[in-house]
């Protein structure tokens, strides 16, 4: 018998060929299919925020207080308590973070999957959150993963004495693993994410594949903590933080616990859990040594622990740093660590034997705290306020664990701060009387007898919403940040025109408001939004049809000085194939990077591309450009993009002066269309093509209308998170 006879799933992983390996430079979609309801157990009408609200937090915060010294056999706890290992757990999962593109963090319970949950830096948190289960297991659908994550790690500290800044619930769990760009490295540990000067690629925020942040023992495990303290300058930079908050966190994470190094891991280690044996049931690391926990434990290869009370809030961490002459050392697993060269300081307990006592250990990125000067100021200060270094880590603990949740309209449960911080970009609000249809109306017609053309009505209502970025849900058209600092002076933006747009945008504002003796208003943020609805409406008569777009008010305008300018930088777009801008980009391509800023704002595929083609006819190109505008019908809302680009009369070729491509009419050589990459890569790429064909059909016109409204207005309110 064949193979095929023999067996109808006989072509294994093992034999299986991928089409990216046939076709390496084919266009991946992958990443617009992760909002796929298919991979999601729970029901379609499942509210997490809902879920939450009915939740006793009390009583989740009692059963991880209890759990923390409750120790098990299968795993002891250090020093008898959990409390440490779910810190690092917490921050592990927060950690990842990065602002450059606002992936990472602890949003979603990412942990759970590869290759977070296999990587060398997180080797034994496997555990911890088996731990947590039967704390998970008990409370259900009211409380996910992602928020039991970073709640462990927070009662743990309020457990060991430290005065919390806050919690909030609010993340909803993924259920599948990330397809991010970790880097581009092959081997564990590897460092080819770096050129020139050592300069770290985009958007990397860790410098080695497999690490959260740091290597602890140096650069490449190589022992200098100067060298290590630029490297933490960087990563912590490129995870929002700033020096101070960088020596709170290191300093305050490593007042507590220890790091395991009792053996040599090539030697005793097993797989990582995405790799190990079936009977493992999704653990990993399977140690050898001795009893394979407690003393026994194997993960960072660093042994010891840093503080005399490592179950405590306390002072000891920049005391024994700055007060001690540190020499380097091996520890039995032959990793390199720092230890007194008093050999009388043996004042830290042992995690597991009463009575006995061991020396102080430090990482070569703990003493960068010491040997860098702006550090070793900014530690010496906290060393003699130990109160404001409690007060300044548990600012930046709550900051590392929420970065990535978004507005605090998301923020759910009774601990959460009522201090809001820069970093949350915060909106005021506003008890506005909403607008009836009167007002509506009214609206229409100011816009539509200002001198604002559709295109620069479509041009702005776009720009402001499209920064959304659902990574970490910041940007988007709430706060009207498209009228401040730095997003007014973006060069996608057209800041001159974008002035004059604003102007009238204000002028209109001004003016409805004055005519109303009661509160009756509407902010900039919502008008924009509605005047870009107001346009396509337009637009759509223009194509003989009428379908209204929906507007939903609630939009309210920020202050300048509650918008952080420096971290806002990071959600300009280099590039935006909406509006055919293609800028520069040397690490993906155009069409790569309109797939990335596709995912950003959780669109489909067919999203995508019904996007593109309204947009091209509604001239929402950068500057007005002519191209990509496949349609001699400009501000009419019809399929014509499609048409022409699929039109077998027409023969595209590269442009010999420029980076565009020339439609040309087959027979005559007339030059018909100029198009771009991310133009032509709806009728080149086969799956981008099959969703051309049906938008490019005789009978689509009413479909291709309904949908482009219905994307649009997703878009236009990806930042609700009040609706």
């Amino acid at each position: 018998m064949s193979n095929t006879e023999k067996c109808p799933y006989f072509r294994t992983l093992a034999t299986k060929t991928s089409i990216d390996e046939w076709w390496p430079n084919r266009l991946d979609l992958t990443s617009l299919n992760e909002n796929s309801p298919l991979k999601n157990p729970m029901d379609p009408e499942y509210d997490y925020s809902v879920q939450f609200k009915s939740l006793n937090l009390d009583s989740v915060v009692k059963d991880l207080t209890f759990l923390m010294t409750d120790s098990q056999d299968w795993w002891p706890a250090d020093f008898g308590n959990y409390g440490p290992f779910f810190i690092r757990m917490s921050w592990h999962s927060a950690g990842t973070y990065r602002i450059s593109d606002g992936r990472g963090g602890a949003g979603n319970g990412a942990q759970r999957f590869a290759p977070l949950n296999s990587w060398p830096d997180n080797v034994n948190l496997d555990k911890a959150r088996r731990l947590l289960w039967p704390i998970k297991q008990k409370y259900g659908l009211k409380l996910s993963w992602a928020d039991l994550i970073v709640l462990a790690g927070t009662v743990a500290l309020q457990s060991m004495g430290l005065a919390i800044c806050g919690f909030a619930g609010g993340r909803t769990d993924t259920w599948s693993p990330e397809d991010l760009n970790w880097g581009s490295e092959k081997k564990w540990l590897d460092d080819k994410r770096y050129t020139g000067d050592h300069e770290l690629a985009n958007p990397l925020a860790a410098v080695q594949m497999g690490l959260i942040y740091v290597n602890p023992e140096g650069p490449n495990g190589i022992p200098d903590p100067l060298a290590a303290a630029g490297d933490i300058r960087e990563t912590f930079l490129r995870m929002s933080m700033n020096d101070e908050e960088t020596v709170a966190l290191i300093a305050g994470g490593h007042t507590f616990g220890k790091t395991h190094g009792a053996a040599n891991p090539i030697s005793f280690m097993g797989p990582a859990p995405e790799a190990a044996s079936l009977e493992e049931q999704g653990l990993g690391w399977k140690n050898s040594f001795g009893s394979g926990s407690a003393n026994n434990t194997i993960s960072s290869g660093i042994e010891g622990s840093w503080t005399r009370h490592p179950t405590k809030w306390s002072s000891d961490y920049l005391d024994n740093l700055l007060n001690f002459e540190w020499e380097l050392t091996v520890s039995p697993a032959g990793a390199h660590q720092w230890t007194p060269k008093d050999v009388s300081v043996r004042t830290v307990p042992d995690a597991h034997e009463a009575n006995k006592k061991h020396f102080p250990i430090m990482l070569t990125t703990d003493l960068a705290l010491k040997y860098d000067p702006v550090y070793l100021k900014i530690s010496k200060h906290y060393q003699k306020n130990n109160i404001q270094l409690a007060d300044e880590f548990s600012k930046a603990w709550f900051k590392l664990t929420h970065r990535d949740m978004g507005p605090i309209t998301r923020y759910l449960g009774p601990l959460v701060p009522s201090q809001q911080f820069i970093w949350q970009d915060p909106i005021p609000l506003k008890n506005n009387i909403p607008l009836d249809a009167k007002d509506i109306i009214n609206l229409k017609k100011r816009i539509l007898d200002s001198p604002l053309t559709v295109s620069q009505l479509v041009r702005t209502a776009w720009a402001s919403a499209s920064t959304y970025r659902n990574s970490d849900k910041r940007g988007g058209a709430n706060g009207g940040r498209i009228n401040l600092l730095p997003q007014k002076n973006w060069q996608i933006n057209s800041p001159d025109e974008l002035k004059t747009i604003l102007n009238i945008f204000n002028t209109i504002k001004n003016d409805f408001h004055n005519e109303h003796t009661i509160n009756k208003n509407i902010s900039i943020a919502d008008l924009i939004i509605f005047g870009g609805g107001v346009a396509i409406e337009k637009c759509v008569e223009n194509a003989g049809q009428f379908f209204s777009v929906p507007f939903m008010q609630g939009r309210n305008d920020a202050f300048q000085e509650d918008t952080d300018i420096e971290s806002f930088k990071f959600l300009e777009p280099k590039t935006d194939g909406f509006r055919n801008f293609l800028g520069s980009c040397r690490e993906y391509s155009a069409c790569e990077r309109l797939v990335d800023r596709a995912n950003q704002l959780t669109l489909t595929a067919p999203e995508m591309t019904v996007l593109i083609g309204g947009l091209r006819v509604l001239k929402a190109n950068f500057e007005e450009s002519s191209v990509g505008l496949f349609s001699e019908k400009i501000e009419t809302l019809s399929n014509d993009f499609f048409i022409n680009l699929l039109d077998m009369q027409i023969v595209w070729t590269k442009s010999s002066n420029t980076k565009h491509f020339e439609g040309r009419d087959r027979k005559t050589g007339i030059l018909r269309w100029i198009g771009s990459d991310i133009d032509l890569i709806f009728g080149s790429s086969s799956e981008l093509r099959a969703i051309s064909e049906v938008y490019a059909s005789d009978d689509a016109q009413i479909k291709f209308i309904k949908d482009f409204i219905s994307a649009w207005t997703k878009v236009m309110n990806l930042d609700r998170f009040d609706l």
